[in-house]
C-alpha cells in the first residue's frame, strides 16, 4: 500500500455511482491494486459527505491516517488529532458503529463540542482490537443509503493491514 499517511486526496469530477454498481470486491481491488487513496475515493463516491477518512486510534486521541476531501483542500488541522473525549469516533468503539444525519437535532449528542459543528457523521470500526475507524462526515446535515452503510462496514473489516502497517511506519519515524 505504499507508506499513505495523514493528508487530503481530491476527488472532484467523481460521478455518484448507483449503489447497484458498488462492491466490497470493487473496494479490495482498488485498494490492492492503487491503495488506500483509491479506496477511500471509492467509498467517498457513493456518499453526498464532503469528507472520508481514516482514524487510528492513539492512547487519548483518534489521528487522521487519510482524509479525502471532495472539494480538494489541505486537511483542517481541526481534523488531523482528535482527542478520544470529544471524538465522534469515541461512540463507534463504544457501540460498533455511529451515524447521525444531523447533528445539531441529535439529542444523543446534546452538549457535545461538535453538535451541530460536524452536523453529519457515519462511522465503522476497522475490525481488530480497537484499531481505528473508517468514516464520512461533513459540515453540511447529509445522510447515507443502507447499501452505502452496508459497505462501509464491510470495508472496514478489509482495513486493518492498512492501519497497522501505518502504525509500523509512524513508530519507524519516530
Amino acid at each position: 500500500f505504499g507508506h499513505e499517511h495523514a493528508g487530503s486526496v481530491r476527488a472532484d469530477h467523481m460521478e455518484r455511482p448507483t449503489t447497484s454498481s458498488r462492491s466490497l470486491e470493487l473496494f479490495v481491488s482498488a485498494l490492492n491494486a492503487q491503495g488506500a487513496s483509491a479506496a477511500l475515493g471509492y467509498l467517498n463516491a457513493g456518499v453526498p459527505h464532503r469528507f472520508s477518512a481514516i482514524y487510528r486510534l492513539f492512547d487519548d486521541r483518534f489521528q487522521n491516517v487519510l482524509l479525502l476531501d471532495k472539494q480538494g483542500e489541505p486537511t483542517p488541522a481541526f481534523l488531523d488529532a482528535i482527542p478520544f473525549e470529544v471524538s465522534f469516533c469515541q461512540f463507534v468503539l463504544g457501540d460498533g458503529f455511529f451515524s447521525t444525519d444531523d447533528s445539531a437535532a441529535d439529542r444523543r449528542l446534546d452538549g457535545h463540542p461538535y453538535q451541530g459543528v460536524m452536523n453529519s457523521y457515519c462511522g465503522v470500526p476497522i475490525a481488530g482490537d480497537l484499531i481505528g475507524t473508517l468514516c464520512h462526515f461533513d459540515l453540511m446535515p447529509q445522510s447515507v443509503l443502507k447499501e452505502e452503510f452496508g459497505l462501509l462496514q464491510k470495508a472496514g473489516h478489509a482495513l486493518p493491514g492498512f492501519v497497522q502497517k501505518v502504525k509500523r511506519f509512524a513508530v519507524a519515524r519516530s
